[in-house]
């Protein structure tokens, strides 16, 4: 901030850009790729998300900052429901958590590896490189996948046993109908979706307290030097990036044993959520070590939860819906994070971190009940099939 002149005041505005877009993007970003269809829509948001990153480079003043960061925030909304529905389109019902679990982990991965790229940028030119950099990683991504993604029936080097494969282990119901044009009221209609949007804005307070307060509790708090900052701050992203993988193979262990697809999935959240209890300790420990411990357990309960909670996006809604039905459910997820932001904010000072990890370690139990009283499924289960002569 010394170096650009932002106050601290200007960079909360910026940042609040940035959140604000997301948050109101994750429902109009999947709506767009539902309409427009996964290739093309995705590549789109990506080069915007690219020349919006770059574009951070190319300005002088706050306000201008906090457009692009609001534009880089609006189109980058796109990523989790076109994740989503890639995994709901390429993988059978019973592989689709493990998939999302993968690309939900390159979220954490991408936070573990930035600094250091960022760090080198800063050092060897400036801090407008790091935005050139980035951006033009970001032009790459969206280059590869126009070029290179195709839906399953489209995938030529796709063999005739493997495309039957897939398409086996699918839910026929939950098959496009092409008559039908996506609806937003329609998904807004169903208990289903108030299901899994209520259990993730109940989740994503977590994820938003371990990003931005973690790490003003590990010097305000714990009094970590920067020194032991740098070595502790890193292991809740790794944990996290183990429960994203966790999610997909606890809900296979259990589907692979005669639970149904949707039972194994909250069954998945339930444990999550009993083991995410424990970051409510953070409040009575006194050695420090064993605070960013429960603090990186928690990193693992709430990415296993919440990538069980994306993924039931994919297994409740029809395939020309499931963009839009997990942008809208990811509208919740970062307006749960962004109001306990602001009590954090607000009532920190005055009462300590303590009562808010102790909120933590409770409303995942909440979202557990609502994913079990709220979702109801058809009796239907893909059977995958190998495909005969």
């Amino acid at each position: 901030m010394e170096t650009t002149g932002i106050t601290k005041e200007q960079y909360s505005w910026i940042v609040s850009a940035f959140q604000l877009a997301y948050t109101l993007g994750q429902p109009i970003m999947g709506f767009f790729i539902d309409t427009v269809g996964l290739k093309l829509s995705f590549a789109i948001c990506a080069a915007i998300w690219g020349l919006a990153t770059m574009g951070h480079a190319l300005t002088g003043t706050w306000s201008g900052l906090a457009f692009m960061r609001a534009l880089m925030g609006f189109s980058e909304a796109s990523a989790i429901p076109a994740g989503v529905k890639t995994a709901s389109t390429w993988f059978p019902a019973k592989e689709r958590g493990v998939a999302t679990g993968v690309f939900n982990m390159g979220t954490s991965l991408g936070a573990m590896l930035a600094p250091p790229l960022i760090a080198w940028c800063i050092m060897f030119h400036s801090w407008q490189f790091a935005f050139i950099v980035s951006g033009s990683l970001a032009l790459l991504a969206a280059l590869f996948w126009f070029f290179c993604y195709k839906d399953p029936k489209d995938a030529k080097r796709l063999s005739d046993e493997e495309r039957h494969y897939i398409e086996s282990g699918q839910e026929q119901h939950l098959k496009t109908d092409k008559k039908e044009k996506t609806s937003i009221k329609h998904i807004l209609s169903q208990r289903n979706f108030w299901g899994i949007g209520i259990a993730r804005f109940l989740a994503d307070p977590a994820w938003g307290t371990i990003n931005f307060w973690v790490p003003i509790f590990f010097v305000e708090t714990l009094h970590f030097s920067l020194k032991e900052i740098a070595m502790f701050v890193w292991l809740p992203f790794l944990l996290g990036d183990l429960g994203c993988l966790a999610s997909g193979f606890v809900a296979k262990f259990f589907h692979d044993r005669g639970v149904s697809l949707i039972n194994s999935r909250r069954i998945t959240f339930t444990i999550a959520a009993v083991i995410m209890m424990t970051i409510g300790l953070v409040s009575i420990v006194e050695n420090p070590y064993i605070a960013v411990l429960l603090i990186s357990i928690g990193a693992f309960s709430h990415q296993c939860l919440s990538t069980v909670a994306a993924t039931l996006g994919g297994d409740l809604f029809k395939k020309d819906e499931v963009a839009t039905a997990v942008g809208m459910a990811g509208a919740c997820a970062w307006s749960g994070q962004l109001i306990f932001n602001l009590f954090i904010g607000a009532f920190v000072h005055i009462i300590g971190f303590a009562p808010f990890f102790i909120a933590l370690a409770f409303f995942d139990i909440i979202g557990a009940i609502a994913l079990w009283m709220l979702i109801k499924v058809k009796d239907e289960e893909p059977q995958v099939q190998l495909a005969t002569s």
